[in-house]
């Protein structure tokens, strides 16, 4: 090889680490740029989709930049529909972002609109609640394809930044997993990949001494880890998650959200999400626990 044919090394540094944040206006964009700003992540808001290419090979000539974050949404009028071609030069690239998608209830963002006083981005002279069905039809494709889901709807900024911290705080080891416990009678978690139902168990609220504690509890955790067919669950779902996690990091999904499900999110589901957390654990996954409904009345 000639002096004139060596490669330049900076062609050959590796690229950053990408992630896309997006989602439904009102969701929590900003507070998740701004968590990830803390997490040591450079964060670039409203950037034209058509940039991030540009973006990339500038941040990768600098070798203390190894995670770029970039807040995409449809605050970009007609460059956020570059977003789709974007993501296709950036496969073209070797380039293949983690795709974060941020999402609540449309109760909860008509909500937000009304408390900042602010319009929503694709409203006009129209009502909050058609510009959030137009949002949701034209993020359905993104939302879908997304790596990671979080619905903020119940989350305060502090469990809002302790997901994304479980998430992206540091060097990838392998698969993430968030569970959340929940109650079916408050509905099914919309971020869940995976949903299993613990109301097969025997319900402690029937106990007398159990019904007001939680599935934090001692009593109740070991009353409910008891019953017949809990331990068989535990061992099963635990092993069939990691089965799972080899399939998702060989496709290049690094994150996993289990739904543990009961009647009203307080005392199997509790329980049972605190044990497979410690199980998963064992088994090497990086696990955060969320406690949905546990509270609610």
């Amino acid at each position: 090889m000639t002096e004139a044919s060596l490669p330049d090394s900076k062609d050959e540094r590796a690229m950053p680490e990408v992630l896309l944040v997006t989602g439904m206006s009102g969701a929590g964009k900003t507070a998740a740029a701004a968590a990830l700003d803390d997490l040591g992540w450079f964060v670039v808001d409203n950037l034209p989709p058509s940039l991030l290419m540009d973006l990339i090979s500038t941040v990768s000539k600098d070798d203390a930049t190894r995670r770029v974050a970039v807040v995409a949404d449809v605050r970009g009028g007609v460059f956020f529909g570059e977003l789709r071609g974007a993501l296709e030069e950036m496969a073209t690239d070797g380039v293949r972002p983690i795709v974060l998608f941020l999402e609540a209830s449309d109760e909860v963002l008509v909500r937000r609109f009304e408390s900042a006083r602010r319009p929503h981005p694709l409203q006009g002279r129209g009502r909050v609640v058609e510009a959030i069905d137009r949002e949701r039809e034209e993020l359905s494709s993104l939302r879908v394809a997304a790596d990671m889901v979080i619905d903020t709807s119940l989350l305060n900024v502090h469990e809002f930044a302790a997901r994304l911290r479980t998430a992206f705080a540091g060097e990838e080891i392998g698969l993430r997993a968030v569970i959340v416990s929940f109650g079916f009678k408050y509905g099914l978690p919309v971020d869940a990949d995976l949903v299993a139902d613990m109301r097969f168990l025997p319900n402690p609220h029937w106990v007398a001494e159990l019904q007001p504690q939680t599935g934090q509890d001692t009593a109740v955790s070991e009353y409910v880890l008891k019953q017949p067919g809990a331990a068989d669950f535990l061992d099963r779902y635990s092993d069939l998650v990691g089965v799972v996690s080899e399939g998702y990091l060989r496709e290049g999904k690094r994150f996993i959200t289990l739904g543990i499900g009961c009647t009203g999110g307080k005392h199997r589901s509790v329980a049972m999400s605190e044990a497979l957390a410690a199980r998963l654990r064992e088994q090497g996954i990086e696990t955060l626990v969320v406690h949905r409904d546990l509270g609610r009345e």
